[in-house]
């Protein structure tokens, strides 16, 4: 408890003046090195990252994730926290922490630039419909927001009746752009499949 009484005072510490990524770089070890919880810790000690950054303003939304930089450098991750602790290695650890940010947030740029690519061709597609492309369009567009709906919900969201979205539904499955993926049973559940697939890439497991 004395330990993380310290670290949460050095959240709040406006004094330090330290770079934002270099302030998370260091916190990010302290709390793995306390390992205040039986469980969850490195899970925690991750998304404390995020959390920080959005807190002091570096990010608008939590949108940078550094698990996948790590899970792929794993034995180089554990090493160099155990260094710091060991050896007090910070320069070698921030260095590496860094680096990971960089890769991250350009690996994140192109994928939003992918994703609003997809959604413009997307939409134009939908465009050319004719009388239907209203309505299909507004559910291409909550399904922005929700890749993963059902008939009900969007629906209700929309202030749409069940025939409509349905139709409009159809439409986009019928354009590749939406997919049913619960095998046709009662309470569908469509997903926005290509969107669906730019967000999973690198979060499949580290194969050994």
């Amino acid at each position: 408890m004395e330990c993380l009484d310290s670290l949460e005072r050095f959240l709040h510490d406006e004094k330090h003046k330290l770079p934002i990524l270099v302030e998370a770089g260091l916190i990010h070890v302290q709390f793995e090195t306390i390992h205040p919880f039986l469980d969850g810790n490195g899970r925690l000690g991750r998304l404390l990252i995020t959390l920080l950054l959005c807190s002091k303003g570096a990010l608008r939304e939590p949108l940078l994730y550094l698990s996948l930089y790590f899970k792929t450098n794993r034995d180089r991750y554990y090493d160099l926290l155990q260094r710091v602790r060991t050896h007090g290695a910070w320069e070698e650890w921030l260095a590496f922490f860094l680096e990971g940010t960089e890769m991250i947030a350009w690996s994140a740029a192109e994928a939003a630039k992918q994703i609003l690519t997809l959604f413009a061709k997307d939409r134009n597609r939908i465009q050319k419909i004719g009388r239907a492309a209203a309505s299909a369009l507004r559910v291409h567009e909550y399904m922005q927001k929700k890749p993963l709906v059902t008939i009900g919900t969007v629906a209700e969201e929309l202030k749409l009746s069940i025939p409509t979205v349905t139709v409009a539904l159809d439409h986009l499955v019928h354009l590749g752009i939406a997919k049913e993926v619960t095998g046709k049973r009662r309470a569908r559940v469509f997903g926005y499949s290509r969107y669906l697939k730019i967000l999973s890439e690198g979060t499949e497991p580290v194969q050994q």
